[in-house]
Formats: C-alpha cells, structure tokens, sequence
C-alpha cells in the first residue's frame, strides 16, 4: 500500500488554479480511499476457504464512503460540492462498483489464493471506467516513472515524464508537494496536475529488496525502500 500525504498545504500558489487544484486533489483522495479498501480487503480476497466473500459493489462502497468520511470529515457526496464535482464524484462511485461487479467472480473464487486483484489492478480499472464517463472532462491515471511501471497502460505520457523527470524526482522537491500547471493542447487550456506517491513499509513485499527477486505477482522487485517516490497520481481536467 502506498504511503499518502496530505497534498492541499504543500500545493503551489496559484489562486486562479485554485479550484481545479482542489478539484485535483478530491479525485486522487477517493481514489486512494478505493484502494485502501481493496488493500483492507486483500486476506479476505485471498482466502481459499472462502467462496462467497460478502464484498458485494454495496459492500464495498459502504466501506469506501466510511472511510473517506473518516479521514476527511466529509461525505464523498456531500451536499457542499458544485454540480460538477458531485458528478465526478458520482462518476467514480460508479465505476468502482462496476470494477467490484465484474470482479465478483474472481473475489469469489474457492480453492484460490492470491487472486490477482490488487489495489493496482482496482484503480487502473476504476480509472478506465471513469474516463468512459466523463469522456475529456477528466481523467485519473496512476503513473510512475517509466523505469517503475509494470503495466504498459501506466506508462507516463510526454507530459508526466518530464514533470516526474525535472520535479518529483529531484532531491529538493517538497515531499508530498504536488506538480500542476495549465498546458496548451490544440489551442485549449488543459489543467493538469501530478500528485506523489511514495512506497510505505506494506509495499516492500513487492517493490523491496532484494532487486530482481520475483514477488507474488510474478514481477521482479524494484529494490526500494520505505519513502521512495513510487508513482504519481495524474490528473487532467478540460473546462
């Protein structure tokens, strides 16, 4: 599981991005929310000697709801959000339960243990899920940099490289400090933003020592420690 900062203090100044920085930051914290659930859920997933495991989309998103309002003190639909960002937040609700209905038959699975179905996994597909609904509007990606990724499809685009390249990686950026910036795409003003993550002690028994030994997932381990930049969450908006 990756480790999380809070990203909202360490943001850049920039009042006139400020709404789609906090925009930014929600959809990476109910993402991460997602996730943790799926992390939480992970000896119950892998048990062999259970068929139906009870983690039902309903399940699941109490789970997430509870969650998110714990550390945050809101509801993920709270009554406080503008209308588009209770659509994106309705948007991703969405799309995690249709990751937990098309995996049923796998978390479900007697007779198996470790299932595959990771945090990684869950937010890749949540993601894909999201983008189909809110089309250019938004997108929500998990990257890293390109000698990190495991999955061609979290390869990081032009964009993501550079920024992880000249700021996330280097030694005096900010930890937990997110990078944004508002680019030119064909003429249009695109936000786009890229928030940290870093490898906590639960995920060196993938990402750890020693370098090259094959984890679980059959993936040779990167041989990092407690702290180091994992990846990043990437945002794209177009208002």
């Amino acid at each position: 599981m990756l480790a999380l900062l809070p990203v909202s203090a360490a943001a850049q100044d920039a009042p006139a991005s400020g709404a789609n920085v906090r925009i930014s930051e929600r959809l990476a914290a109910v993402l991460r929310t997602g996730r943790s659930v799926v992390s939480a859920n992970q000896d119950l997933i892998n048990d062999p000697e259970i068929g139906d495991k009870g983690l039902t989309p309903e399940v699941f998103l109490d789970q997430v709801n509870e969650r998110f309002e714990k550390q945050t003190g809101e509801a993920i639909l709270s009554d406080a959000l503008s209308p588009l960002e209770r659509d994106l937040a309705e948007a991703q609700l969405a799309a995690m339960k249709q990751v937990i209905v098309d995996n049923q038959s796998v978390i479900n699975s007697p007779g198996i243990g470790f299932k595959g179905f990771i945090p990684a996994v869950f937010a890749r597909l949540t993601n894909e899920h999201f983008a189909e609904a809110m089309g250019a509007t938004a997108k929500v990606k998990v990257t890293a940099p390109l000698d990190l990724v495991r999955n061609r499809k979290a390869r990081p685009d032009a964009w993501e490289a550079q920024a992880i390249k000249d700021y996330l990686r280097q030694a005096d950026w900010e930890k937990g400090k997110p990078f944004f910036e508002e680019v030119d795409e064909n003429g249009t003003s695109v936000f786009r933003m890229l928030i940290p993550e870093y490898y906590s002690e639960s995920c060196l028994s993938c990402h750890g020592s020693p370098k090259g030994e094959m984890d679980v997932t059959g993936f040779p381990k990167e041989g990092g420690a407690t702290g180091d930049l994992a990846g990043a969450i990437s945002v794209t908006l177009r208002r």
